[in-house]
């Protein structure tokens, strides 16, 4: 029973963190860069309904990359990240390694967002070797 309880919780564990300030976004870019993993962020609006539609897109492909950090941030909410990494309409997704964003695409387009991951993983990869 406490097995299975155990199993339960890391399955409900969330696998896109909400950026909420500056601090949590300069935060989780700092840490990610310090163990080497990738970011993905999603910027967002409770306003723009082609957002809200990604974000089960975007729970979704997150679980299936354990190794990067997926971020989801509200443009209103924390208007200076939005600002600082140029986002101008919603939703844009951002790949980001080493802190520096490294590809970026603006729309709900889920077989382009997975291509564009997988692209990025697989120059990942060739950096690696």
């Amino acid at each position: 029973m406490a097995g299975q309880l155990r199993e339960e919780q890391q399955v409900t564990r969330p696998k896109v963190m909400k950026v909420d300030s500056v601090e949590t976004w300069d935060s989780h870019v700092s840490q990610a860069t310090n163990q080497g993993r990738p970011i993905i962020a999603h910027f967002t609006a409770s306003w723009c309904m082609p957002s809200v539609a990604m974000n089960s897109f975007f729970e979704e492909i997150a679980s299936d990359y354990p190794d990067v950090l997926f971020l989801t941030v509200d443009v209103d909410e924390v208007k200076e990240v939005a600002t600082r990494l140029e986002i101008k309409a919603m939703p844009t997704f951002s790949l980001i390694r080493d802190g520096a964003t490294v590809d970026k695409l603006v729309g709900a387009n889920p077989e382009e967002i997975r291509k564009r991951i997988e692209g990025f993983f697989q120059s990942r990869r060739a950096d690696v070797a």
